[in-house]
């Protein structure tokens, strides 16, 4: 892909964190298709670059862009070495497909790859073509060294890959006894002390909402069409794997906890494409706060919000 094409499909941030009170530095680059932003305490600059180089690995062994990495290679050859970042992701991508009962479903890459080809040469497919696609998570077969897909299957991690690689970046910084950063991709964000969020607006430049985090350590993960769609938000990046065909029910969802950064961006990737009820009543049953946008252009707050936040403004 040129230069001018990674820009135009570089997925811009929906989150905006800063710090209440520190002094920090923050370095910025480009990866994983995104912006990743890396803000930490002075003292500790010079884990900085070690940390994008985490980044750097994880999109290695995750992308399905990327020629060289690992599930690239999976995706075309069926068969793979795989290391120990894929094969973690893949074991969360099965416990996330069993706790979403089947809304969280890597195998949409079949559309998502093939058929829309998100982030590349961009298409609308036809009825048909969505209705023939395969999505069967079944069709995935791995142990600690090696995976393998059926035939018409294909993978696509992007809807847990950027929170499974903050966790990892916030993991190493803890192990050298990091006590403020923060480690956002576009809307996947983790805070090491408290911090302010701003939330993007799905409509303009402006922001949804915004909050300060309470607890020391808090995920912050948004998911919605954000502009990555084909013509239409009707052509949207998230992909129902149950009907096949994009999601209309929710224009943005954010999910804070102190669970992970993976879970809470595959359960907001999950969420985004169950029916209204559905979700509901999986979020209402799992450790998260949200603010939802709804379709209807209705703003859904969760009753348990004040538990991970304050100073909460609806813009």
């Amino acid at each position: 892909m040129s230069k001018i094409n990674i820009l135009k499909h570089l997925v811009f941030f929906l989150l905006f964190p800063s710090f209440l009170d520190a002094q920090i530095i923050t370095r910025m680059k480009v990866a994983m298709g995104t912006f990743i932003s890396i803000s930490i305490d002075e003292s500790k600059a010079e884990l900085l670059e070690p940390g994008f180089e985490i980044i750097k690995d994880i999109e290695l062994s995750l992308s399905s862009y990327d020629s060289n990495a690992q599930i690239f290679k999976l995706n075309n050859t069926k068969k793979s070495f795989i290391d120990n970042y894929t094969y973690e992701a893949l074991k969360l991508s099965e416990k996330y497909y069993v706790q979403t009962g089947g809304y969280f479903d890597i195998t949409v890459g079949s559309i998502t790859k093939d058929l829309y080809r998100f982030g590349e040469d961009e298409r609308i497919p036809s009825s048909k073509e969505l209705y023939n696609a395969t999505i069967n998570f079944k069709g995935l077969f791995f142990n600690t060294q090696e995976a393998y897909i059926d035939d018409n299957i294909k993978l696509d991690l992007g809807g847990m890959g950027k929170g499974y690689a903050v966790d990892k970046v916030v993991e190493y910084f803890k192990s050298k006894h990091t006590k403020k950063a923060i480690v956002s991709a576009s809307g996947d964000i983790r805070c090491l002390d408290r911090c302010h969020i701003d939330i993007q607006s799905p409509y303009s430049e402006s922001f949804l909402a915004s909050f300060d985090t309470l607890k020391y350590e808090t995920g912050i993960t948004t998911s919605g069409n954000y502009k990555r769609y084909v013509k239409s938000t009707k052509n949207n990046h998230l992909i129902n794997p149950k009907r096949k065909k994009p999601a209309q029910n929710f224009l943005s969802i954010t999910l804070v906890s102190t669970i992970s950064n993976s879970d809470l961006d595959a359960y907001a990737t999950a969420v985004s494409v169950m029916p209204k009820e559905k979700a509901y009543s999986f979020l209402d049953s799992i450790n998260v706060a949200y603010i939802l946008l709804e379709s209807n252009n209705k703003l859904i707050v969760s009753k348990n919000i004040n538990r991970f936040v304050e100073n909460l403004k609806m813009h």
